[in-house]
C-alpha cells in the first residue's frame, strides 16, 4: 500500500493532513524537524498502529533529505502522495529594510526544499503519484496589487515555477503535480483572523487532490480546485 508523505506535519495544516488521512485508513509518513517534541504525532501513532511513521526532516538540508530517502528505501515504502507543506514566513517586512537573509531563508525553505525533496523521492514514487506543493495567492504575480510579505511572496512565486518544472520532469511517471493554495487558514502562520479553520481547508484540499486528472498537472489551484492566476 502506498504511503502519503507530509512535511511540516507537527502542527497546523500539516498535522491536519495527517489526521484526516489516517481517519480514512491511509498510511502516512509524517515529517518534522523534531519528532521527539511532536506530542500529537506520537499520540496519533499510538492510536493508528502500523499506519503512521514519524521521521525527522529539515528542509532544505541535503543530508536530512538523503537520510529520509535512505529510510524509505530501507523500509521499501512507495509514495503515492507528497504534500510539501513545510514553510516559513518572515513577519513585519517593510520595503527599505528587507534583509538578504530573509529572502535567502524563505527561498531555501519554501522553494528549494520542496523541489529537492520531490527530486530525491522520485525513484520511490508510484506511477500516478500526486504532488501538492502548498503555495499561496501571495505568490500570484497576476493577482498582486500590494507589497506584502515580500520574502514569502517571492519564494511562493518561485515554488509555482518549481511546480511546473516538476510536472514536466515527472510526466513520464503519469505524476500529477499542482501548486495548491490552502486559503487563508487559522494557524500560527495565518493568524487568528483567518476565515478558514485547518480542518475545513484540508478537507477541501483532499477533495481537490482526489479529483485531480493528468491534465491538471502543472496548474495553480485553490483549495476547492479553482484556477488561480499565475
Amino acid at each position: 500500500m502506498a504511503h502519503a508523505l507530509i512535511t511540516g506535519a507537527n502542527r497546523g495544516i500539516g498535522l491536519e493532513f495527517v489526521r484526516q488521512l489516517l481517519a480514512r485508513g491511509e498510511r502516512v509518513v509524517a515529517t518534522c524537524r523534531h519528532p521527539g517534541r511532536a506530542l500529537e504525532l506520537t499520540r496519533l501513532a499510538g492510536a493508528h498502529p502500523g499506519h503512521l511513521l514519524v521521521l525527522p526532516l529539515t528542509l532544505p538540508d541535503t543530508r536530512s533529505i538523503a537520510e529520509i530517502v535512505r529510510e524509505i528505501v530501507t523500509l521499501d515504502l512507495r509514495i503515492g502522495l507528497l504534500v510539501n507543506n513545510a514553510g516559513m514566513l518572515v513577519e513585519g517586512e517593510r520595503f527599505g529594510s528587507i534583509e538578504a537573509k530573509a529572502l535567502a531563508d524563505s527561498f531555501a525553505t519554501n522553494t528549494q526544499g520542496p523541489f529537492l525533496l520531490a527530486q530525491a523521492l522520485a525513484p520511490r514514487f508510484t506511477d500516478g503519484v500526486r504532488v501538492a506543493n502548498l503555495t499561496s495567492t501571495l505568490g500570484s504575480i497576476g493577482g498582486t496589487d500590494s507589497l506584502y510579505s515580500p520574502s514569502y511572496s517571492i519564494s511562493k512565486a518561485a515554488l509555482n515555477m518549481a511546480t511546473r518544472l516538476l510536472a514536466l520532469a515527472l510526466a513520464p511517471r503519469r505524476a500529477i503535480v499542482v501548486a495548491l493554495c490552502p486559503g487563508w487558514v487559522r494557524t500560527d502562520m495565518g493568524g487568528a483572523n483567518a476565515p478558514l479553520g485547518a480542518p475545513e481547508s484540508v478537507a477541501a484540499m483532499l477533495r481537490t487532490i482526489d479529483a485531480l486528472r493528468t491534465a491538471d498537472s502543472g496548474r495553480f489551484l485553490s483549495e476547492r480546485g479553482h484556477e488561480i492566476a499565475w
